[in-house]
């Protein structure tokens, strides 16, 4: 299966020369490099947001940004992406690789707790009433706290506009949540009661995919 995944990777696009410096910046001053999104996933979060016409998104788990300048990368000059990141270790490689990529102007990074900034943004969106539809966003990305993904789905639904995407990666969770008897630990519970919880929902449509390890696709009806 390895041998797959190089494959894939390797006949994916070149990554730009900023994403390229995220990588190895990545390993230098991370010891959580297989966290990365990679060449082959960050090309398909590309395509996502051509194909879609996306012009506002939002990211759950910023990282090292790469995710992030692969979705910015593909948006329109007038585009805005914000991005939601825990570790505030991490915010000057965050910054540094945006500027990079030219694209500070396109993404605003929150640092924060993500479920706290989202309740801010629902508050400032009114999204427990009636959120103005150019307000809304197109993509949500999900790659953060595995134990929280059924929290983050319910946070965000109301901000994502009819028709538009939620993609949760991880849903795989290294094979762990097709193993029987399901391992208990909070992370892969976390991720199987999302995948569940997905399925359930008649207010969309969705697909798994076995990208890296596993894309949720969910499309708001």
């Amino acid at each position: 299966m390895e041998n797959i995944y190089k494959y894939i990777e390797d006949h994916a696009s070149v990554p730009s020369d900023a994403l390229q410096w995220v990588v190895r910046q990545t390993h230098i001053r991370t010891n959580h490099a297989r966290m990365l999104s990679g060449a082959a996933q960050g090309q398909l979060l590309r395509m996502f947001v051509q194909m879609t016409g996306a012009r506002r998104i939002l990211e759950l788990g910023t990282f090292t940004g790469y995710s992030a300048i692969c979705l910015a990368s593909a948006l329109p000059q007038d585009g805005h992406l914000d991005t939601l990141e825990l570790n505030d270790e991490l915010e000057d490689l965050i910054l540094e690789g945006f500027a990079r990529a030219g694209l500070s102007d396109r993404i605003a990074l929150h640092i924060g707790d993500c479920k706290q900034t989202l309740q801010r943004f629902r508050q400032e969106m009114g999204a427990d009433a009636a959120p103005d539809p150019q307000d809304l966003y197109d993509i949500v990305y999900i790659d953060a706290n595995k134990r929280e993904y059924c929290e983050y789905y319910d946070l965000v639904f109301d901000l994502v506009r009819p028709g538009g995407l939620i993609l949760a990666d991880n849903v795989i969770w290294d094979g762990k949540v097709c193993q029987d008897p399901l391992p208990q630990d909070k992370q892969t519970l976390g991720i199987a009661a999302f995948n569940d919880k997905v399925s359930a929902d008649s207010r969309v449509e969705s697909v798994i995919m076995p990208v890296r390890d596993g894309l949720n696709i969910i499309r708001k009806k």
